[in-house]
């Protein structure tokens, strides 16, 4: 199966919502990429931004933070119906069996340079993977085409 997830990272902060509403039709979940500052360099959306794009499409909410077990509650309560976590994150199991218990949907994301056999022992755990084509951090990174592979 086929899903559109379009990243809202590239979105206008200020203008997020209409930018949603835009793209919600043609969507099949809105990507929201979280990022702690310590995972990955960057510091993006929290809690209150996916709450307030809560019921224009499905979220689908991305956490590249170190520890995304204190992350998982939070985001579930604003909405998320999909929750992915990194391999390279700490603890991703416990992760993805916390996200499991609430019913929603779990990824497991991983990064161009992770041997994409890291991810063979959480893939029981996983309803779908996350394949990064860019080192996570930023907007309009280089693609790596090891990520078609």
């Amino acid at each position: 199966m086929v899903s559109i997830a379009p990243s809202m990272l590239g979105a206008d902060f200020g203008k997020m919502r209409d930018a949603a509403e835009l793209v919600a039709p043609h969507s099949s979940y809105l990507h929201m990429d979280v990022m702690d500052g310590h995972f990955v360099p960057n510091l993006t959306m929290g809690v209150d931004l996916v709450k307030a794009l809560n019921g224009i499409a499905p979220l689908d909410v991305h956490l590249m933070v170190t520890d995304p077990i204190n992350f998982i509650d939070d985001f579930y309560e604003a909405g998320a119906e999909i929750i992915s976590v990194h391999v390279e994150a700490n603890n991703p199991r416990e992760a993805l069996e916390e996200i499991n218990k609430k019913k929603i949907k779990s990824g497991i994301a991983f990064n161009p340079s992770t041997p994409k056999e890291k991810i063979i022992p959480f893939l029981e755990l996983a309803d779908m993977i996350l394949v990064m084509s860019v080192e996570p951090g930023y907007c309009g990174l280089s693609f790596h085409m090891n990520a078609i592979e």
